[in-house]
């Protein structure tokens, strides 16, 4: 029985909806795609998150070092650590592809202020759910953290490796890509390290990360039916958290093209 096949035609329906959302149609300015970025790079950061519960759990992170139990699914995660957290950065140099993501907006004039707020409280020891309620998280990305670090924090490890296998970032369809080499024209060049992200993340997902997941998700399922199970509706809940956080970025920007296009409102006397 092929469960990946399974899992892959049971998603089908909600990678489709993802794929072809209307919130492409509404990046049509680099604001736009500004307030994509302010919301999108929690998704981005809490996708490591995913990856360092894999290590952690995979591979011996203690001192002192025992040798891990899965041999296999040690060196997969370490071969993915490596690159998601300290690649070539396009300049010489090595970054996470979390910084890749934030020096892209630092770039294009995205705000990171709600990012930055939120990590300097995790570096200050405040627990997830607290920093997440005490910034200024946009709500759609708020509840979309919420709903990873359940699965981080009660889920299974073939749950936590499904959520990790199939929210990937080629859940960015190839007409995302179009508008970011558009708009970068338009913009003398300001979405060049956005383009560089984009490339070197999705390139790495297809090529190798993408293989890697999809061999470790089988190594930890094996032949047993429950597993397959919890990691198909893992999988399934990842998409529909996704899918409510392009929704909840939609409505955002739509608003806000509203608001661009009728202009500040004069109050009328009474």
């Amino acid at each position: 029985m092929n469960h990946i096949k399974e899992i892959e035609n049971r998603l089908a329906p909600f990678r489709s909806a993802l794929l072809e959302h209307r919130i492409y149609g509404e990046i049509d300015r680099i604001e736009s795609l500004g307030v994509f970025m302010e919301h999108h790079v929690f998704a981005v950061w809490d996708f490591m998150s995913l990856l360092k519960v894999l290590q952690r759990r995979l591979c011996c992170v203690d001192v002192p070092w025992l040798p891990p139990e899965d041999l296999e699914g040690s060196r997969f995660i370490n071969d993915i650590v490596l690159a998601e957290e300290s690649d070539e950065d396009g300049r010489g140099g090595f970054a996470s592809h979390f910084e890749l993501y934030h020096r892209s907006m630092n770039q294009c004039g995205a705000n990171t202020a709600a990012i930055d707020e939120f990590l300097n409280e995790l570096r200050r020891g405040v627990d997830v759910s607290t920093a997440l309620a005490s910034t200024a998280v946009p709500e759609a990305a708020r509840r979309f953290v919420q709903s990873t670090f359940q699965v981080i924090e009660n889920g299974e490890l073939c749950e936590v490796a499904s959520a990790f296998t199939f929210g990937r970032e080629d859940l960015l369809p190839g007409v995302f890509q179009q508008i970011v080499d558009n708009l970068n024209t338009e913009s003398g060049g300001r979405l060049e390290q956005f383009k560089y992200y984009l490339e070197r993340h999705i390139e790495l997902d297809g090529d190798d990360h993408g293989p890697m997941a999809i061999r470790l998700l089988k190594s930890l399922c094996g032949d047993d039916e429950a597993r397959w199970g919890k990691a198909e509706k893992a999988a399934v809940d990842c998409l529909i958290a996704r899918r409510e956080l392009w929704d909840g970025i939609y409505e955002t920007i739509n608003n806000s093209n509203v608001e661009v296009k009728n202009g500040p409102q004069e109050i009328q006397p009474s």
